[in-house]
């Protein structure tokens, strides 16, 4: 299953010319390419699939989702390797 799951930008740095950040899922922080998001900035929620932000959502957006994919724990551990705390 590919999920994509919401973030929020905790951080922006560049990586070898690439725009990255590290982006906290509710408590799992994992680096992600903001290339196709270039209006991301720090506190933005991002989409965030196979390691790449493709869109930008508001944060109530994001909390549901978060809260959706909690229920789902066996899904999002796959995603990201580890379980949602």
């Amino acid at each position: 299953m590919c999920l994509g799951i919401p973030g929020r930008v905790l951080e922006i740095h560049d990586e070898a010319g690439l725009r990255m950040a590290t982006a906290d899922f509710g408590g799992v922080r994992r680096e992600v390419c903001l290339s196709c998001t270039p209006e991301a900035e720090v506190g933005s929620y991002v989409i965030v699939h196979v390691g790449f932000a493709i869109t930008q959502v508001d944060e109530a957006e994001a909390h549901r989702t978060l809260d959706v994919l909690r229920a789902m724990a066996g899904a999002v551990e796959g995603e990201l390797g580890e379980p949602l705390p």
